[in-house]
């Protein structure tokens, strides 16, 4: 028995580019278990690795999986998803993809020009102390400090060349027991994106994520209101870099992304 596999370069315009997940097809009635499915995804080393099955009203089940535990919402690796389910054909392109998920109902839609939409929860983070050694691991001296769900913190920083330029301590990172994940974010300066942000989440198996598009439902409402905007341009300065187009709307962020499949496989179960 085998069971395809793809791996698709998300939010970016080419590939080699952007954020790399795994994305396992599943067949309506195939179950394979967690402990499975925890294993691939450590076996695929990606960030997330997802696992999308068709549901009998035409929506999806869709689960993702970091090399270490599975979580509650990935951007990239359903924008992947969706990527696979239109390039495939097992979705057609003008409807759109309703996933079940952990974190949610989520929805993408195909644009005409082959970019993937996605429909994402708003995530509004308060202010907050910086955890103890969290500055230090970073080896940042000034800070923002606000506060997201599950653990996860958001700084921001003076300049974005200090984003740039950050040298985490990832093993110093990992020890901070009530920190899962940090964003270190600023202004843009190149004339071309409004934002410029990275993430760190060794906790979780990740030391720094390429392009994380649930950072950006975060990174929406602290920056659409500071900056008085509803659209913004993000690049995610990773070393292999990631762009995305956000609109706010209301208690929803749209994130629009390209998506390129690098990789098409089985699985030998």
């Amino acid at each position: 028995m085998t069971r395809p596999v793809f791996v698709v370069d998300a939010f970016a315009d080419g590939p080699f580019r952007g954020n790399p997940a795994g994305v396992v097809p599943l067949e309506a009635g195939d179950v394979p278990s967690d402990a499975w499915m925890q294993a691939v995804a450590a076996e695929m080393k990606h960030s997330e690795t997802a696992y999308v099955q068709p549901r009998g009203d035409g929506s999806f089940d869709l689960r993702w999986f970091t090399p270490e535990v599975e979580v509650d919402l990935c951007g990239h690796a359903t924008l992947a998803s969706a990527h696979v389910l239109f390039e495939t054909q097992r979705l057609a392109v003008d409807m759109p993809a309703v996933f079940h998920t952990r974190g949610g109902q989520l929805e993408a839609t195909r644009e005409p020009d082959g970019a993937v939409q996605l429909d994402f929860p708003t995530a509004v983070p308060e202010p907050c102390d910086a955890p103890a050694g969290l500055l230090d691991a970073l080896g940042v001296a000034k800070a923002e400090s606000l506060r997201t769900t599950g653990q996860f913190f958001m700084l921001v920083v003076p300049d974005a060349a200090t984003v740039r330029d950050l040298v985490p301590n990832f093993r110093a990172l990992a020890e901070l027991s009530d920190v899962r994940g940090v964003y270190v974010t600023a202004a843009g300066d190149d004339g071309v994106h409004d934002i410029v942000s990275r993430c760190f989440a060794p906790r979780v198996g990740i030391d720094e994520d390429p392009v994380t598009g649930s950072m950006h439902c975060v990174l929406s409402a602290y920056w659409c209101e500071r900056l008085g905007r509803q659209e913004l341009h993000a690049h995610q300065a990773s070393a292999r870099g990631g762009t995305m187009h956000i609109r706010l709307a209301g208690d929803r962020t749209l994130l629009v992304g390209r998506a390129v499949t690098v990789l098409r496989g089985a699985l030998v179960v």
